[in-house]
């Protein structure tokens, strides 16, 4: 997964914990994974809805770990067929992504301070949010791949497939002063990599993570925070403001279409919005 696949270590760890938690139902149950059969997963799915009370995306997750292990145990020859490739996953469950609006984001960039370590935290912030990039990417910039005459950077995406993101003035204004300034104090290792910790390494995903957790701490929303809220944010601030669908599948490095088209259901109310506050035989009388 980690070297053919390139998959995040993130994704790695989750369906390595899928698979554990299966062993465990199977040692609890008196099976061998080697022996399963479709009944036996039928009451697996019982179980991760009745007992764990999963949700039918965390259940479908599993599902797609567990799907993936069998498929390898069967091109290994471990097992004569994929006992998996029987089960379909529930329905998923019909979630729109979370974001933030433009006020709440002023209000996140207004945290950071001058320090290097804060003029990195308010670079994240931008970037995250001014090229809708995932962590994983983010936190794999090299100063190298940037191009600052066309404000670009060169992204490493999914399925190691390259792509160009283009960021804005507020991203360059951050970036050029962490660059002349923070960047110079934290890289006491002569490190490649654009955002780094105090000690002078690359960030990681679950650093960043922390980072936007201490931020929002100090902030007066009443909402969690995720890299990839900021994401949704570009996103669904984009189709707001006009931009066609396809263009944010490919700002976003969507490879399929239906990926991006979830941003359509958060925009529709936007869009209702606009309609009874600006077409005059839509306003309806109280």
């Amino acid at each position: 997964m980690q070297y053919q696949k390139n998959y995040s270590l993130y994704t790695v760890t989750n369906y390595h914990n899928d698979i554990e938690e299966f062993f465990y139902y199977l040692e609890r149950e008196s099976l061998s994974f080697l022996d399963v059969v479709y009944d036996d997963l039928r009451f697996y799915l019982m179980y991760l809805k009745e007992e764990k009370n999963d949700s039918n995306s965390s259940i479908d997750r599993k599902l797609s770990s567990l799907r993936g292990f069998y498929k390898y145990l069967a091109n290994e020859g471990y097992i004569e067929k994929n006992v998996f490739s029987l089960v379909n996953g529930p329905k998923k469950d019909k979630k729109l992504p979370r974001y933030f609006e433009y006020n709440e984001l002023e209000e996140l960039f207004s945290v950071p301070d001058d320090t290097p370590m804060g003029q990195r935290d308010l670079l994240i912030l931008e970037m995250l949010y001014g090229t809708g990039v995932r962590v994983g990417e983010l936190v794999n910039i090299k100063v190298k791949d940037i191009d600052f005459s066309s404000h670009s950077i060169l992204i490493l995406g999914k399925g190691n497939k390259e792509r160009i993101v283009t960021y804005g003035e507020y991203c360059s204004d951050a970036l050029k002063k962490y660059l002349d300034d923070g960047y110079h104090r934290l890289n006491i290792k002569n490190n490649e990599y654009l955002l780094l910790n105090k000690n002078g390494e690359g960030l990681t995903e679950r650093g960043v993570r922390y980072i936007l957790d201490q931020i929002i701490k100090k902030t007066s929303l009443n909402k969690s925070i995720s890299p990839h809220m900021l994401r949704h944010s570009f996103a669904t601030h984009l189709l707001n403001e006009g931009c066609d669908l396809i263009s944010v599948q490919k700002l976003l490095g969507h490879e399929s279409i239906k990926a991006t088209q979830i941003y359509t259901h958060v925009t529709t109310d936007r869009l209702k919005e606009v309609y009874y506050n600006s077409f005059p035989r839509a306003k309806i009388d109280d």
